[in-house]
């Protein structure tokens, strides 16, 4: 399985057959050019979305005429076994920010866990549902999301075999959230590849955190 950072919540999974998943891309220029991350290039055969906003729903920019996915039905699509959970975007039940789908997919006998917009800790039945997890990608910038503070809660509860975090301050987007560096401070097992993408196996999958550089940067 091929794994692509495009920038923000926005990944390009790859399976080994050549079906291409791509999780909450968002739309260059939005919240009044905020977002400066380039556009999404890739095409796709699936699109997930966790929530409506701008910056992670922008399906009519990716191509390849995809499925797009936004809900937690159950479901088999070309082979990669998706559900979906209904969390929250805030501590408040979604009054402040709404919902958010938590997704997890099966591609290449790896359980991957995209938890989109998550802005709460998970409960025990929440965690249940999505277990095991093999990857977890993980939003670490905090303010309109979880944060470095709830990463550690968020990781027990779920216990992933490899984090790669995402949704964190660079050069491709003017939000105040925090660098990936206030997430790694003092974690161990921390491997920074030094690009965008990473092969990724089942049976020699890396333990710990995974830092990928996004591909799109302006």
């Amino acid at each position: 399985m091929r794994v692509k950072y495009i920038g923000h919540s926005c990944f390009l999974i790859e399976a080994a057959d050549g079906t291409r998943v791509i999780t909450d891309p968002y739309e260059p220029g939005c919240y009044d050019g905020a977002m400066k991350y380039r556009p999404v290039s890739e095409e796709a055969d699936i699109v997930l979305i966790s929530h409506d906003h701008a910056d992670h729903n922008w399906s009519s920019g990716v191509g390849g005429d995809p499925v797009i996915i936004s809900d937690g039905s159950p479901r088999t699509v070309k082979g990669i076994e998706i559900i979906g959970v209904a969390t929250f975007h805030d501590t408040s039940q979604g009054s402040e920010r709404g919902g958010n789908v938590i997704f997890r997919l099966v591609v290449d006998k790896l359980a991957i866990c995209h938890l989109g917009d998550l802005g709460h800790t998970l409960d025990e039945n929440e965690a249940s549902r999505l277990k095991p997890v093999d990857i977890l990608l993980l939003p670490v910038g905090g303010f309109f999301a979880i944060g470095a503070e709830e990463s550690d809660d968020i990781i027990g509860a779920l216990s992933p075999r490899l984090v790669i975090p995402m949704h964190f301050k660079t050069d491709g987007v003017d939000f105040p959230i925090a660098p990936v560096d206030n997430f790694l401070a003092d974690r161990k097992g921390v491997t920074r590849v030094g690009g965008p993408e990473v092969i990724l196996l089942a049976e020699d999958l890396p333990a710990g955190t995974l830092v990928l550089d996004p591909a799109a940067l302006p």
